[in-house]
């Protein structure tokens, strides 16, 4: 167990690899209730939601879930979010870290605002989480990807989405805290459910090439250059009515200075995170901002901020490793293909 944010949080159970190889081939069970959930209500809730945001809000139908991120006005990533529409709210799903600092932002431009401290949050991953979600609430197998419905689940209203953070099919719960002992025992006592911890978490998500908010993506790192331009609305390019729109643009019409990427290490030493990249001379050209030994594939992955470039596919790189520069190449993101149901 660790500290993060106030919260005492589970690193691992039976052991990081197991962990993540039951994600990976059964299904897996983390408790995430760390993270922060919020509500917006109220006719206006969405546009005023668009004016912090760079996603299409406005567009997300009922019973979808999207992805987006708050900016600061130099285009600077505040906190990467997953907002659903639920019908009567918008709700929110934000990093542990950021909760509070992304609660006042909310209160200082949205209007109802409520924090769901009385709910926890489970996420059950890998390619039989639906099998087992759908003997205790069958309606989620009718779920595709980024979809969310509210089910009952052993009679406790969840609010359920089919995404996660491992690459994997499966889905994120959002329960009573009441309840959520009673229902994490219930999803484990099936065959094909393990718990797992926030180490394999993060392997997995590396593996799946999914940015870590502090470590990938903070507030002096743009979409553009996170590789993410993909979460921005096409229909907000066009009115530019989101903080950052101008750099943003800039740097969608003329490349940033640099490009997150995948990086293979020739060896078997990982490089973690603050390891600095190196061109064929030597130079210093960036720096490895996650990175650990991949279970998947038997070889060590990290992802990293290069010169603009040297970002192409293949490009070789240096990484310095206890003192020595190692052989490494940019790969493309993810190192191990998702398996979401689309």
């Amino acid at each position: 167990m660790v500290t993060f944010a106030g919260w005492s949080l589970p690193v691992q159970f039976a052991g990081t690899l197991a962990e993540h190889q039951a994600a990976r081939s059964e299904a897996a069970l983390f408790d995430v209730s760390h993270m922060g959930q919020v509500s917006l209500t109220g006719p206006n809730a969405a546009a005023a939601l668009e004016q912090l945001v760079p996603g299409d809000i406005l567009g997300l139908a009922p019973g979808r879930q999207r992805y987006s991120m708050f900016l600061n006005d130099a285009g600077g990533i505040l906190d990467d979010i997953m907002v659903a529409n639920y019908g009567d709210r918008l709700f929110l799903v934000v990093n542990a870290a950021c909760a509070d600092a992304d609660i006042a932002h909310l209160r200082a431009h949205v209007g109802a605002v409520e924090v769901h401290a009385e709910r926890a949050l489970l996420a059950l991953q890998g390619p039989r989480a639906v099998h087992v979600l759908a003997r205790h609430a069958p309606q989620a197998a009718a779920l595709r990807f980024m979809a969310v419905a509210t089910l009952s689940i052993a009679g406790a209203e969840c609010w359920v989405s089919r995404s996660g953070y491992t690459g994997e099919d499966g889905f994120e719960i959002s329960l009573p805290a009441a309840a959520a002992e009673r229902i994490a025992e219930l999803l484990l006592a099936e065959p094909e459910t393990s718990p797992a911890g926030l180490a394999a978490r993060d392997t997995l998500r590396l593996e799946a090439g999914l940015c870590l908010y502090g470590n990938d993506i903070d507030a002096a790192t743009t979409p553009i250059e996170a590789d993410l331009a993909w979460a921005i609305g096409k229909r907000r390019l066009r009115t530019g009515d989101f903080p950052g729109a101008a750099p943003i643009a800039d740097q969608l019409a003329h490349g940033p200075a640099r490009r997150r990427v995948g990086i293979a290490p020739e060896g078997r030493a990982p490089a973690r995170a603050g390891t600095a990249i190196v061109d064929a001379e030597g130079a210093i050209v960036g720096t490895v901002t996650s990175g650990s030994f991949s279970p998947t594939l038997g070889s060590p992955v990290c992802i990293g901020y290069v010169r603009a470039d040297l970002a192409a596919d293949s490009a070789p790189l240096g990484l310095m490793i206890r003192g020595q520069r190692q052989p490494a190449r940019v790969v493309k993101l993810p190192f191990v293909p998702h398996r979401y149901a689309r």
